[in-house]
């Protein structure tokens, strides 16, 4: 069973790879003019996000550099104690709404220095592929097209990253006591 699964996931990119160009050609789309266009309209994308993913990364650099972020773990420890979140996951919880790199970075440490297997390694890993970069995806795409009055996304995104992060708790502690 697992060498079939393993064989279709191995194929998987190369034939729809494939696929994708050969059935524009029967169809007569021009394929290679499609992609230059395409690739030319990415380029431009980037070159407008750029200007919002440098104010993003100066912004949190600023956070993490003025002892901000860790000040504000200390005046939460004792409260998340009580309610069984370990504080050293509290910089990674804050981080990880802002940048999904510095939020890796911080994952990473915490696993380098508790290991992989313990309760901390494994709900910092919970709570990286389950949350997201919520200001980032607000600032770099929204900004990148225009979009100026959020509305309810901020509220809507920190929500959900608050509901992962006691989900992650919850169930961490469910599965690995």
């Amino acid at each position: 069973m697992f060498g079939i699964v393993s064989d279709l996931s191995r194929w998987a990119i190369p034939v729809v790879l494939l696929l994708v160009p050969l059935i524009a050609m029967i169809r007569g789309v021009s394929v290679f003019e499609t992609f230059v266009e395409g690739a030319e309209d990415g380029f431009g994308t980037a070159i407008k996000t750029i200007p919002y993913l440098v104010a993003m990364l100066v912004a949190i650099s600023v956070f993490r550099a003025s002892g901000a972020l860790d000040m504000l773990v200390g005046i939460c420890a004792p409260v998340l104690d009580k309610v069984g979140v370990p504080a050293e996951v509290l910089p990674h919880a804050i981080m990880r709404p802002l940048s999904g790199g510095a939020a890796l970075g911080i994952a990473t440490d915490i696993i380098k220095t508790d290991g992989p297997d313990s309760f901390i390694g494994r709900l910092v890993s919970t709570m990286q592929g389950s949350s997201d970069t919520t200001f980032y995806v607000l600032t770099l795409y929204f900004g990148s097209v225009g979009i100026s009055r959020y509305r309810y996304s901020i509220i809507s995104g920190l929500t959900a990253d608050f509901t992962t992060l006691v989900a992650s708790v919850y169930i961490c502690h469910k599965v690995f006591g």
